[in-house]
């Protein structure tokens, strides 16, 4: 008797103790589960990285500028469209293999510089063109009163663009040497005068990537 007491004393205790035990499991199991699903839906409705973001608002030319850079930039933009467009009629017309290497060369590097110089001049709050220029279509070799050298006038392109083989390949990098020589120039003043770190960058690239260009084309003029 003693011990079927103590039995049916005991079984409540034990059952209470498995119903509260199944109950707790109930709890985690239904708390994972939660957790799990806020996870996925963090996964599917994430927000853009932080270089995503930064890129987006970044100002791409960021700290102080001053009358130099923004001249530096309207400046170079069409002197840049000029030594593409020449660039580009080196298809079908150049002859010699250095000739056509290094117009595609012009075109990869200045088309993207254009496109960089366009939007520091957007985030300062600044024009693209500066206004009137001349020498750009009707000025020569040499720096025209805007302080743009270089340029070449309408003539000179329809000159370029009439000959082929060996009149081009020579025309062209006589033309582009001068043209070069003229944009060296203007991204010295920038190094000189410039506030801006960005600015006074490309500047720096100007000078040491078509110098190096230059010297390509003084070869290749001794060559052909």
């Amino acid at each position: 008797m003693t011990t079927i007491k103590h039995a049916v004393r005991r079984t409540p205790a034990r059952r209470i103790a498995l119903v509260g035990a199944v109950a707790a499991a109930g709890l985690v199991l239904a708390a994972c589960s939660n957790s799990d699903d806020n996870t996925s839906g963090m996964d599917h409705g994430s927000k853009p990285s932080a270089t995503a973001t930064q890129g987006a608002g970044a100002n791409p030319a960021p700290g102080a500028f001053g009358d130099a850079d923004v001249l530096f930039a309207q400046m170079m933009i069409p002197h840049h469209e000029q030594a593409v467009a020449m660039a580009e009629l080196a298809d079908g017309r150049a002859g010699d293999a250095e000739i056509k290497a290094l117009a595609g060369d012009i075109e990869k590097a200045q088309g993207p510089e254009i496109r960089e110089m366009k939007s520091w001049l957007k985030a300062w709050g600044k024009p693209v063109s500066g206004g009137s220029m001349p020498g750009m279509h009707h000025g020569s070799h040499s720096m025209d009163s805007s302080g743009m050298s270089g340029m070449m006038s309408d003539k000179d392109m329809k000159e370029l663009k009439a000959v082929k083989g060996k009149d081009f390949d020579r025309k062209f990098a006589q033309m582009m040497i001068a043209h070069h020589n003229g944009a060296i120039d203007m991204a010295r003043n920038e190094q000189k005068n410039g506030k801006n770190a960005t600015a006074k960058k490309l500047a720096e690239d100007v000078v040491k990537n078509q110098s190096t260009e230059v010297k390509k084309m003084n070869k290749i003029l001794d060559r052909i």
